[in-house]
């Protein structure tokens, strides 16, 4: 989206404008509309990120990430009773993300594996994403940076998982307007922000794929 002001002359008062005409100011760097953050996870790179980190909480929350395209504020304040382990569905409900609007998404065998053993034994209002020790997970910067850099990806963000998802789901022919929903994108101008994918792609994950069959479903 352009800057609201970019290509505007904006005239300041005189003795403010005199008071600057006498002073070099610095240069601030135009906002365009066209610098978006274009990281992608790769297969391999993914294997070698939780390859890096084994613990059960890190591998779900990547594989989530990478899967759903869902946020890491989304993920982390996760309940167990958002996640029904039988019909394979996690919830997000209305209110507790970003655009205010609730999801819902099947799991994949993958997901529905690591949730499955993360809320094993859990109270219905107990964080599903927790350490060894049962505390919630907060701030994991320091071994998600580590993990990056052992996958060869080092100045990954988290948030790529989402635009990895996007392009992912895309590849395995799922219609757009359901990427949307799945991700939570509440226009198609941000989505194309992520959703980047040459036509010439072919369907490659068959976990995937799934998701986009349940989808249509």
């Amino acid at each position: 989206m352009p800057h609201p002001f970019r290509g505007t002359l904006l005239i300041a008062p005189a003795p403010v404008s005199e008071y600057l005409s006498h002073r070099a100011c610095p240069e601030i760097p135009q906002v365009g509309g066209e610098q978006y953050r274009k990281g992608f996870l790769e297969d391999a790179q993914y294997r070698k990120l939780i390859e890096h980190c084994r613990e059960l909480w890190f591998r779900a929350l990547a594989e989530c990430g990478r899967i759903h395209s869902w946020r890491v504020s989304e993920l982390l304040t996760m309940r167990v009773s958002q996640v029904d382990v039988s019909q394979r569905v996690i919830r997000l409900e209305p209110g507790r993300t970003k655009n205010r609007d609730g999801r819902e998404v099947m799991m994949t065998e993958t997901v529905c594996q690591l949730l499955s053993a993360l809320v094993h034994d859990k109270a219905a209002d107990d964080f599903v994403f927790t350490r060894a020790n049962g505390k919630p997970v907060r701030d994991f910067r320091v071994k998600w940076q580590n993990a990056c850099v052992h996958a060869g990806v080092p100045d990954l963000l988290f948030h790529d998982l989402r635009r990895t998802g996007a392009r992912n789901l895309r590849r395995a022919g799922v219609a757009e307007g359901i990427i949307m929903k799945i991700g939570g994108w509440p226009t198609r101008i941000v989505f194309e922000r992520y959703g980047i994918v040459r036509r010439s792609d072919e369907p490659r994950d068959s976990q995937v794929a799934g998701i986009g069959e349940a989808s249509r479903a």
